[in-house]
């Protein structure tokens, strides 16, 4: 069973693991889906995190995760032991360089994913991308208000730069108003080459950011936590082109050494060695984890109660420069 913590400043306890869904209801059929979900509520998992954008690059996928999630709440009637986060206000895929944080998009996009979810509120609702040019006083005005409103219970940011979170943090304070509890970029153990990621908009934790949660202690919920299965799919030799072109430099190459050693140590997977390294930092983190399979899902699930050392994490942090 997996193990849980409350995120500060809510009354979300929430599973030490998070289960993605941006496939679910397109690519991984809804009997699938179902389950795969109710095999992370067989082994404890409780949070679940999906966004209204989610499968609007196919034909007719508009709101295909949401719309399955929602659909398997109703039918296991579990909507009060769930917490259920979404994304909103990302921009048209179309037209991606304009924004879509006004309170007329975020409204909409809020009371969408209210109807395709099934649920009169959202547990924790992300703002999927950020517009510099918008003041951060008037965006979490609107957020607020769908706090009272009771659409929303809190928020917080994905795809936010750190000076604008800090920003935003203390806007919240001098207001006394609710600010971001908990921040979703890209992070993950892998290093990603920075050329391959095609999506500009997209903002991959760094040092400057994690630097920022151990100052801030803010929670992050890293989404692609496993870069897609890199090192797993490394040690079974089987690594497909496009993850080969974003995660193959010399830095992985001894990451990916490092973490046979520790697996081989701990009598884990890979995968676990990967997901440790995130579980275990000295502020709150709640990885979001992919599985199409089955297999997949309960290897993430394994050892999720896996705590690493400083020494163990010290090792796995080398970056060979080139």
């Amino acid at each position: 069973m997996t193990k849980t913590l409350t995120l500060p400043q809510t009354d979300l306890t929430v599973s030490q693991v998070c289960l993605g869904s941006s496939h679910f209801g397109s690519s991984i059929s809804q009997s699938d889906v179902f389950r795969l979900l109710d095999s992370f509520v067989d082994h404890g998992g409780n949070f679940i995190d999906t966004a209204r954008v989610y499968a609007d690059w196919l034909p007719n996928g508009a709101n295909a995760s949401e719309r399955t999630i929602g659909e398997w709440q109703r039918q296991r009637g579990n909507r009060a032991k769930i917490v259920l986060a979404t994304k909103g206000a990302h921009p048209d895929l179309k037209t991606m360089t304009v924004s879509r944080l006004s309170p007329a998009d975020i409204a909409h996009d809020i009371e969408t994913s209210l109807r395709y979810l099934q649920t009169d509120v959202i547990d924790l609702y992300w703002l999927h991308r950020d517009d510099a040019n918008r003041p951060v006083e008037d965006i979490l005005e609107t957020l607020n208000k769908h706090v009272a409103l009771g659409n929303i219970r809190y928020f917080g940011c994905s795809n936010w730069t750190v000076p604008r979170i800090r920003a935003a943090l203390a806007a919240a304070e001098a207001s006394h108003s609710m600010g971001f509890v908990a921040n979703q970029p890209m992070w993950s153990l892998a290093k990603p080459n920075l050329e391959a990621i095609g999506d500009k908009t997209i903002v991959i934790a760094d040092d400057v950011d994690i630097a920022f949660h151990r100052e801030t202690g803010l929670p992050l919920v890293p989404f692609t936590s496993q870069a897609k299965g890199y090192f797993s799919k490394l040690a079974a030799g089987r690594v497909p082109p496009a993850d080969q072109k974003t995660y193959d430099n010399a830095t992985n190459r001894v990451r990916f050494a490092r973490i046979r050693e520790l697996s081989e140590r701990y009598h884990v997977s890979v995968s676990a060695i990967a997901l440790s390294y995130l579980t275990s930092q000295p502020f709150p983190v709640v990885p979001v984890i992919g599985a199409s399979k089955l297999a997949q899902l309960e290897d993430s699930l394994a050892n999720s109660d896996l705590v690493l050392t400083p020494d163990d994490l010290n090792s796995l942090e080398q970056v060979i420069v080139q």
